[in-house]
């Protein structure tokens, strides 16, 4: 039998769900002890039943929350860069092969979609654009005196 991990994290909707994995039993079954349920909105860690995490257990699920948080974040980016590659894909459809009933059935939604869009990304920009001027000229004033 291969080695399995020590730990089994059991993905939900907002966190896991956390199992300690045993081997090491008479039938050589694989026992899966649920210890604890994570948050990782909240960085809530509830032990489970009567389990109390150990600081081995502690430092996993540190471990396991922060690189699902860097994976959700990593997938967040990705879906953003898959909906410009979408943007495009419906402007080439829309010029190239769209019909006037597809057209009617889209126009709207996505007009009013895309002016959302570019409505907020256009004023956050503006506040980077302030918040970077402003730190700039604090800098500036705070090396002359």
């Amino acid at each position: 039998m291969t080695d399995l991990p020590e730990y089994y994290f059991r993905v939900r909707e907002n966190g896991a769900a956390v199992f300690r994995i045993d081997t090491e039993n008479r039938q050589r079954r694989i026992e899966m002890d649920q210890i604890a349920v994570v948050n990782i909105r909240n960085g809530e860690v509830k032990p489970q039943g009567s389990s109390e995490l150990s600081e081995r257990d502690r430092a996993e699920i540190d471990t396991w929350v922060t690189e699902r948080k860097a994976l959700l974040a990593r997938r967040d980016i990705d879906d953003i860069h898959r909906a410009v590659d979408t943007l495009n894909l419906t402007t080439q459809w829309a010029q190239a092969k769209a019909t006037d009933a597809q057209l009617d059935e889209v126009t709207d939604a996505l007009l009013l979609a895309m002016h959302d869009l570019r409505t907020m990304l256009v004023r956050k920009k503006a506040d980077r654009i302030l918040k970077t001027r402003d730190a700039e000229s604090a800098h500036i004033t705070g090396s002359t005196k």
